[in-house]
This record gives structure tokens, C-alpha cells and sequence, in this order.
């Protein structure tokens, strides 16, 4: 799950634009893309200024967007059934009568979000400075969809505000597959990083319901049940990732340095994985020359 203080709710990836992909992971509270920055204005939708009822915020830290855009899905769901918690529950209503660019600042200053922020950092040994990036370099963005009252909104924290895509009746995700579609076919030719996140209902949570209500069917039971081992199993590896993730492996590293250098052995090993790295690209600058 996104956090066990919010109750019934995780993330899923999604590999496929097919409409069996998303059929499997309803109901589906919201999506987030990531796609490569590129500074374009996309032609699509239109944008809200102003006061508006799904809730919007600026984004005005470069390094969070992932987050924001996770938020920005929570803060729009309209199941009463899902408990976002009292930290967010609190901060919407603290921040309901802003506008966009105070909603953005008050999220940046938000003591116990950005403690959740921070706790999934990469541990490093030294701090680098942070520099703007340069023209050349690989920005990426996050952005939201989520469905809000008939209506399905783009929740992009760059823009001024929410994008309004239209309305939709019973199935908002009709709404956005062709957006993303789009968005994807204009740079298939050039670009392949993209990643498709949904916020769905709690899998194991509707599994361990769907049991209960086979008591006595053993047949239907087994079923289940290894749907929920599987799904136990993807949890626990998910938690294992997310240790070594956050690890601070430098020292490690940097004691293995120093052994080797002591042993003698760092430099020939040094000269060794920069002529494997001269072999490897050999024949790309020879069919370069070519």
C-alpha cells in the first residue's frame, strides 16, 4: 500500500496502453506520468485559472514532483470509503482557500511531508552542489490524472492550472488512454523513457474480502488464496528494494577501496576496467568514422 495511514489504496505500474491493463486494476483513482521534460506546450485540454474545486498546487521545488504528483491524486479522491489519513485530511482543509502558488509553498514547508520525502532519498556520503540543468541534460517530469466530478483533470504543477480534458460518464480512463497515447506517439521516434504509475484499490485488502465470501468453496478458495501469496510476495520484495534503495552503500564502498589499494590490487583492476570500457567502444567509433 502508499502508506498504511492511508487506508485501501497502492500503486501499480503499468506496462501497456491496452484497456485490459487498466480493466485489471480498477477502480483507479488517479495516474501519474513521467515522461522527458522537453519544455513543449501540449495542445491538449484547457487550462483552468482561477479558483477551482479539484485541488491544485504549484510546483516551486525542482525535485519533487513525483511526490506532488502523488499528493495531488490523493487530495482528489471522492470515495469516502478511502482514509487519506489525517496528515493530508489536515492540510486540505488548512489550504483550502489558497491559490495554487501558496498551496505549492505551503506542501514544500508541510513538516511531516517533507519528512516522508526525504525518508525515501538516496543516502549519500558527500553533498554535491545542485546545479541548474544545462541545456543538453535529461529533465524528467511527473504529472496526475485524476477524475473529479465528471470531469478529468491534468494536475501538472509547471502549468498555471488544472488542465479540464472533458467530461467523462461511467469510465474516466476512456478519456485519458488516447491522451497518453498521443503524447507518446509525438516522441516514439526520439524518446522511449516513459512511465505510467495508477493508484488503485488496496489488492489484498480485495482479496482477503473475496475469501471470506467463498467460505466453504474450496475450489474457488485455492484460487484466491494463491492471488494472495503472489501479491504477499510482491510486497515483500517491494520492501527489500526499498531498504537497499535507501541504503548508504558508500562506505562499504569506500572500505573495499581501501583494502584493494593496501593489497595492491586497485590500480591493475582500475587499468583493466578502463581497457574493457575502450573494447566496448571500439566499434562505436568505428561505425561513427564509417
Amino acid at each position: 500500500g502508499i502508506n498504511a495511514e492511508y487506508g485501501g489504496l497502492q500503486v501499480e505500474e503499468l506496462w501497456s496502453l491496452d484497456e485490459s491493463a487498466f480493466s485489471d486494476l480498477k477502480p483507479i483513482y488517479g495516474l501519474i506520468f513521467l515522461f522527458k521534460w522537453k519544455g513543449e506546450n501540449e495542445e491538449q485540454g484547457k487550462v483552468l485559472f482561477g479558483d477551482t474545486e479539484v485541488f491544485f498546487a504549484k510546483q516551486v521545488i525542482n525535485n519533487a514532483c513525483a511526490t506532488q504528483a502523488i499528493i495531488s491524486v490523493l487530495l482528489n479522491i471522492q470515495n469516502p470509503e478511502i482514509q487519506i489519513g489525517d496528515t493530508l485530511t489536515q492540510f486540505k482543509e488548512f489550504t483550502a482557500a489558497f491559490d495554487p502558488a501558496l498551496k505549492g509553498m505551503s506542501l514544500t514547508n508541510a513538516d511531516r511531508l517533507r519528512e516522508v520525502h526525504n525518508s525515501f532519498a538516496r543516502q549519500n556520503m558527500f553533498e554535491f552542489d545542485s546545479k541548474i540543468p544545462e541545456k543538453d541534460d535529461d529533465v524528467y517530469h511527473f504529472v496526475a490524472f485524476v477524475p473529479f466530478k465528471g470531469r478529468v483533470y491534468e494536475l501538472d504543477g509547471l502549468k498555471p492550472g488544472p488542465i479540464d480534458h472533458g467530461s467523462y460518464t461511467d469510465d474516466w480512463i476512456s478519456v485519458v488512454r488516447p491522451i497518453l497515447q498521443t503524447r507518446i506517439a509525438k516522441h516514439a521516434a526520439t524518446e522511449i523513457t516513459f512511465n505510467l504509475m495508477a493508484v488503485v484499490g488496496d489488492k489484498l485488502l480485495d482479496l482477503q474480502k473475496q475469501l471470506e465470501g467463498v467460505a466453504g468453496d474450496d475450489a474457488a478458495a485455492v484460487g484466491i488464496k494463491e492471488k494472495i501469496r503472489v501479491e504477499e510476495e510482491k510486497r515483500a520484495n517491494y520492501k527489500i528494494e526499498n531498504i537497499r534503495r535507501k541504503h548508504n552503500y558508500l562506505p562499504l564502498i569506500m572500505e573495499m577501496l581501501k583494502i584493494l589499494s593496501e593489497k595492491g590490487m586497485l590500480l591493475p583492476l582500475t587499468l583493466k576496467a578502463k581497457e574493457k570500457i575502450a573494447a566496448k567502444e571500439a566499434p562505436k567509433k568505428e561505425s561513427s568514422m564509417s
